[in-house]
C-alpha cells in the first residue's frame, strides 16, 4: 500500500489552495506591473519612451520575474527576465525597434489572464 501518496494528497490540496489564495491577493499588483510594461512598450514603439518609463518597466519586469514562477508561470518568469534586460539602460536604445518589447507584455497579459481564470 502506498501510504505516502495518500497522506500527501490533503497536503498537496492545501498547498494548491494556499497558492491560489496568494495569487488572488497579489493579482492586482501583478496586473499593474503588466500594465506598466504595456504602456512602456507602446511608448517605445512610438519612439517616446522616457527614462522614467524605462526605469519603471525594468523594475516591473524584475518583480514579475521574481514572482510568476511561484505561481506556476515559469515561462512568464523567463519572459519577464527577457523584458527586464531589454529595458536595462545599456540595451534600451533598441527597445523602439525590437518587436519583442511589444510581444512580451501581451504574452504576459495572456498568461496572467489564463492563470486568473484557472485559480
Amino acid at each position: 500500500m502506498k501510504r505516502g501518496s495518500q497522506s500527501g494528497a490533503p497536503r498537496d490540496a492545501a498547498l494548491a489552495q494556499a497558492i491560489d489564495g496568494l495569487w488572488a491577493r497579489f493579482l492586482p499588483e501583478i496586473g499593474e506591473r503588466v500594465t506598466i510594461l504595456e504602456v512602456a512598450a507602446e511608448a517605445a514603439g512610438g519612439g517616446k519612451l522616457t527614462e522614467k518609463q524605462r526605469e519603471a518597466a525594468q523594475a516591473a519586469a524584475h518583480k514579475l520575474a521574481g514572482v510568476l514562477g511561484t505561481f506556476g508561470l515559469t515561462r512568464g518568469t523567463e519572459l519577464a527576465r527577457e523584458l527586464e534586460l531589454l529595458f536595462t539602460h545599456e540595451s534600451s536604445r533598441g527597445t523602439d525597434t525590437d518587436p519583442r518589447v511589444a510581444e512580451i507584455p501581451a504574452e504576459l497579459r495572456a498568461m496572467v489572464e489564463s492563470r486568473k481564470s484557472s485559480a
